[in-house]
C-alpha cells in the first residue's frame, strides 16, 4: 500500500493544474490518468481549444504554467462580437474600452495538458500513474483514510481523492454521487479553418436558429470553430468533403472574415447540461466536468473548473493549518458551498441563453435583439459584463488573483 496525502484521478487541464497547485503548496500528490503520458506537440492545431479568462491566466501564472505556454502558441483576442443571425441584434466588446490589453486568450487544450504534464514530471511532490484506471474505492472514516485500487492491482491510500476525470466520471460513479441534467438537442462540430481575411483578433459568435457558431482566433488567418447544431446536421458536417464543409461554413458565417479557404478534419460531440447533486463526501471531492458540464456557447467550461481548483486548494491549505483531516467534510463543505452556488448560476445562465437564442418565435426574437442592442449601447453595463467575463473580481481565491508568490 502506497501512502500519500491526495490522490487526483484525471490528468487533463483541470486535474493537471490541481496537481501543480497542490504540489506547490507542499502537498504530496499521486496523479492517476487512464491515457498515456501526453506526447510532444505537432505543428497542427488541436481541434479542441479553450477561451481562458484573466482569472484562469493568473492561476496558470501562479503555478508556473502560463510562462511556458506563451513560449509556444497562445493567441490573445482583443475584441468579441456577438450577433443574432438574420436580425439586427448585436453586441460588441473591445478590450481598449476598459483599458485592458485583451479580453482573454485562445489556447489549444493539448498545449495546456502537455505543458502541465511537463511541470508535473519535474515536481518531486507528484507521482504519476499513466495508463491506469481506478477499479475500486474504499473509505475508512475512523482512520480519515480513503484508498483506491488500480487496474494493475496497485493500492494507494490518502486523506482525500479528487475526481477530475470528466463528465463521465468513473470516480463519481464508484462513489455513488448522482447528477441531474439533460441532453441538449445539439451536437458541437469542431475544426480548424483558414480564412481569406484577417480575423482582427476577434472572437466572433453568431446565434443561428439551430444553435450558435463561434469562430475563435488562433492566429491572424486561422480560427477554431465550435458549431453547435442539430445532431443530424452535425453528423453531415463532420463527414462531408472539405470543399462541401467550407461551402456550408461560408453560408453560416456570411464570410465574416472572407471565404473559408481550408479546413482540418472535423470532430463532434453531444452537448448536455449536467450538475452533480453533491460535490463532496467524506474523503472525496469533484472538480471540473466531473461536477458540472455547461453549454459551450460562452466558453466557460474550463474556466469554471480552474476556479474550482483555486477554491479547493485554498480550502485544503486552511484545513492543514487548522489540523483538520483533508478529507473531513468540515473543510470540504466550504468548498462545495462556494463553488456549487456560483456554478449553478453560470450553468443556468448558459441554459437560458441557449433556449432564448435557439428559438425562432418572432416576439422572442425581437425582444432578445432589443436586449442585445440595449446592452451594447449602455457603456457602463457593457463594461461591467466585460470585467465579469475577464475575472477581475476581488472575491476570487488567491490562486486566481494577481501573482502572489
Amino acid at each position: 500500500m502506497i501512502k500519500t496525502e491526495i490522490i487526483i484521478v484525471g490528468g487533463g487541464m483541470v486535474g493537471g493544474a490541481l496537481a501543480c497547485a497542490l504540489a506547490q503548496a507542499n502537498f504530496k500528490v499521486h496523479l492517476i490518468e487512464k491515457d498515456p503520458e501526453p506526447e510532444a506537440l505537432t505543428e497542427d492545431y488541436d481541434l479542441r481549444v479553450s477561451a481562458l479568462s484573466r482569472a484562469s491566466q493568473r492561476l496558470l501564472e501562479n503555478i508556473g504554467c502560463w510562462q511556458e505556454m506563451v513560449k509556444k502558441r497562445v493567441f490573445p483576442y482583443q475584441k468579441m462580437a456577438v450577433e443574432d443571425a438574420h436580425s439586427f441584434g448585436h453586441i460588441y466588446f473591445d478590450a481598449a474600452e476598459i483599458g485592458e490589453p485583451n479580453l482573454g486568450h485562445i489556447v489549444e487544450n493539448n498545449l495546456l495538458v502537455k505543458t502541465l504534464a511537463d511541470l508535473i514530471a519535474a515536481h518531486p511532490h507528484i507521482e504519476t500513474h499513466y495508463n491506469q484506471q481506478v477499479s475500486k474505492i474504499e473509505t475508512e472514516t475512523n482512520k480519515n483514510e480513503v484508498s483506491v485500487t488500480l487496474n494493475n492491482g496497485q493500492e494507494i491510500s490518502a486523506e482525500l481523492i479528487v475526481a477530475a476525470d470528466g463528465g463521465d466520471s468513473l470516480i463519481r460513479e464508484l462513489a455513488g454521487l448522482t447528477t441531474s441534467g439533460w441532453l441538449y438537442d445539439q451536437h458541437a462540430v469542431v475544426a480548424t479553418v483558414e480564412t481569406e481575411k484577417s480575423n482582427q483578433a476577434t472572437a466572433w459568435q453568431r446565434f443561428n436558429p439551430t444553435g450558435p457558431l463561434a469562430l475563435l482566433p488562433l492566429d491572424e488567418h486561422h480560427c477554431s470553430i465550435v458549431w453547435s447544431t442539430s445532431p443530424t446536421l452535425a453528423h453531415s458536417l463532420k463527414n462531408m468533403t472539405d470543399e462541401a464543409f467550407c461551402y456550408q461554413l461560408n453560408k453560416a458565417s456570411s464570410q465574416k472574415w472572407g471565404k473559408i479557404i481550408a479546413t482540418s478534419q472535423r470532430a463532434s460531440f453531444p452537448l448536455r447540461y449536467q450538475h452533480a447533486q453533491r460535490y463532496i463526501q467524506t474523503g472525496l471531492a469533484l472538480v471540473g466536468d466531473a461536477a458540472h458540464r455547461v453549454h459551450p456557447l460562452a466558453g466557460q467550461g474550463v474556466n469554471l473548473g480552474l476556479l474550482d481548483i483555486a477554491c479547493l486548494t485554498e480550502i485544503l491549505i486552511q484545513s492543514r493549518e487548522k489540523q483538520i483531516p483533508l478529507g473531513h467534510q468540515r473543510g470540504l463543505r466550504a468548498y462545495e458551498r462556494a463553488r456549487k452556488s456560483e456554478n449553478t448560476l453560470m450553468l443556468n445562465a448558459m441554459d437560458l441563453f441557449k433556449r432564448l437564442f435557439s428559438n425562432n418565435v418572432y416576439p422572442l426574437r425581437i425582444a432578445r435583439n432589443l436586449a442585445l442592442n440595449t446592452v451594447n449601447n449602455a457603456v457602463p453595463i457593457k463594461n461591467f459584463f466585460i470585467k465579469q467575463a475577464l475575472g477581475n473580481r476581488q472575491d476570487l481565491p488567491p490562486l486566481a488573483q494577481k501573482i502572489f508568490k
